[in-house]
């Protein structure tokens, strides 16, 4: 069969949830026995949210092949099972740089470059996917921003081109709006939905599907205004109320039918779902049995989105151990030794994550500490392992200024320093040590218990490196480097012998695990956590 594709859009504000409404799509499409890939389609003009401030956009995602991505990639990978890759996130800086290169090479043939066609064009070529994948079925693209937005007109042109092009039945158009409930009068307002919908139909495109974002219930009244004003079916004007659990929303869009009249909608056969997988996975994460605490000891606390795939992956370990995970959000910056005791005593378990930059260090290697002396159960992440050879250094093995090279360049004892591959490199975006890498474990480490297996392969996204001239002080000293790089070059992971769990990582395990198939270090974490809270 030929590629399908489903576009979906969002009106009157941002912030509605298109990505989970999409990514709960993919999920109940795969659930029918349908190939599904995804992508996002950002509408600013960085070529990625690489360069950015996690304060700006969330964290950043990264893919098997080492794309830097935007968060809701995250969200795709969890809810649909696939890795995702470079084709799966496109900007308007992407696109007009593919369009600029061309222009200098001469490839226009001396014309007048343009919107239309040639950044319309650029875009279309994006969506293609039989010439990447021709097993593929369906294609769910997300288009970020909101349809009134300046920025994301060129894309949306592009879309009503391309239905032209391929057809109506192989590329329909989902739009998730928001239906607002005004307290003072008691009333639901479609206006705003009616209003987004009439500017898309300005531009030459129908929505096939309305998904009403909304606190209360729509009822058919709703709809049926709605299905009027929008020339929609009532029956594809569908409502995606806020649920509990966040992995609850496939399972709730499907009562409302989403993948059905998305089949339909694209003549595709409305297959049996298999989602009892799902289902399980949801009643565990519902009814679990105990409840711990981790410390996550970060800069960026105040935007939880810094850290979101290290949340999912703590509520995925949770899920596997029937425990709900809270969080106790810890500013780095405030945590010191003294106050240690008091900000981390109530937490079953520590957990440090990657980050760039001075701002919190001496917090962050406070906790490490505090986790080391007093056996509680300690994972450390990218920066948190890099920290966490510093702390060790520092502490035991008595190198009072030790410290990486990013953060003091000055240190007489680099712990941590710059890899050969990174040395002189100018341009800060795309350049770190980025993607899947591979590592082989110590067979006698926690770490190669919780995987199983010698050879593993995590995603990473660093500059820096353990030094190795201080290898043999830190082993000698009772640092275990449980996993290093096949070709002996990298220490990747270390931990501590004898204590309950304390584990650290160069890479970002966190991006690879799935709420139905959890991280083995983050199961672990949390297991070790429950432990010591008894």
């Amino acid at each position: 069969m030929s590629t399908k594709y489903v576009f979906v859009t969002g009106g009157v504000v941002s912030g509605l949830g298109k990505g989970i409404t999409a990514a709960s799509l993919g999920r109940l499409l795969k659930a029918r026995g349908y190939k599904v890939t995804m992508q996002k389609f950002d509408p600013y003009l960085n070529i990625d949210p690489g360069t950015m401030n996690p304060t700006q956009h969330g964290e950043v995602f990264v893919t098997e092949d080492g794309t830097e991505t935007d968060l809701d990639l995250g969200h795709y990978e969890r809810f649909i099972d696939e890795n995702l890759d470079k084709n799966s996130n496109v900007t308007t800086g992407k696109i007009y740089w593919s369009v600029l290169q061309k222009e200098r090479h001469g490839d226009y043939g001396g014309g007048t470059v343009q919107v239309i066609p040639h950044i319309t064009n650029e875009i279309k070529s994006r969506f293609y996917r039989n010439e990447v994948d021709d097993d593929l079925h369906i294609a769910i693209i997300e288009v970020g921003g909101t349809v009134g937005d300046i920025e994301s007109q060129p894309f949306l042109e592009a879309i009503r081109q391309f239905q032209h092009d391929v057809g109506r039945e192989n590329a329909i158009l989902i739009h998730v709006t928001l239906i607002p409930y005004l307290k003072a009068s008691g009333e639901m307002k479609t206006k705003p939905t009616q209003a987004s919908v009439k500017e898309l139909q300005g531009m030459g495109i129908q929505p096939d599907i309305i998904v009403c974002r909304s606190e209360l219930p729509i009822d058919d009244s709703i709809r049926s205004k709605i299905s009027l004003f929008c020339n929609v079916p009532s029956d594809q004007v569908l409502q995606n109320l806020d649920v509990e659990y966040l992995y609850e929303a496939p399972l709730a869009m499907e009562k409302e039918h989403l993948a059905e009249v998305a089949c339909r909608c694209l003549k595709l056969e409305n297959r049996k779902p298999d989602l009892e997988d799902w289902e399980n996975m949801v009643q565990a994460l519902k009814n679990p049995t105990q409840e711990v605490t981790v410390a996550l000891v970060g800069k960026y606390i105040q935007l939880h989105d810094a850290y979101i795939s290290v949340v999912e992956a703590l509520k995925h370990g949770g899920i596997k151990n029937r425990a709900t995970v809270t969080i106790n959000w810890i500013d780095s910056e405030t945590l010191t030794e003294e106050n240690a005791a008091d900000l981390l005593g109530g937490s079953d378990g520590i957990l440090v994550p990657g980050g760039f930059g001075n701002r919190g260090i001496d917090g962050k290697i406070a906790a490490i500490s505090y986790s080391r002396k007093n056996k509680i159960p300690f994972l450390g992440l990218c920066l948190g392992m890099q920290l966490t050879i510093v702390e060790f250094a520092k502490n035991v093995l008595g190198y009072a200024d030790a410290n990486s090279i990013e953060l003091d360049p000055d240190t007489t004892h680099p712990l941590i320093s710059l890899m050969p591959d990174q040395s002189g490199i100018v341009d800060i975006g795309g350049t770190l040590r980025l993607g899947a890498y591979p590592c082989v474990l110590d067979k006698n480490s926690k770490a190669y218990e919780l995987y199983g297996k010698e050879i593993v392969s995590e995603r990473h996204r660093h500059r820096y490196e353990v030094n190795n001239d201080y290898r043999k002080a830190l082993t000698d000293n009772g640092m275990m480097l449980s996993g290093i790089s096949p070709d002996g070059r990298i220490v990747e992971m270390c931990e501590l012998p004898g204590h309950p769990f304390f584990i650290a990582t160069q890479a970002h395990p966190e991006l690879k695990s799935r709420p139905n198939k959890p991280h083995p270090l983050f199961t672990g974490f949390i297991a070790a956590a429950i432990e010591n809270k008894k």
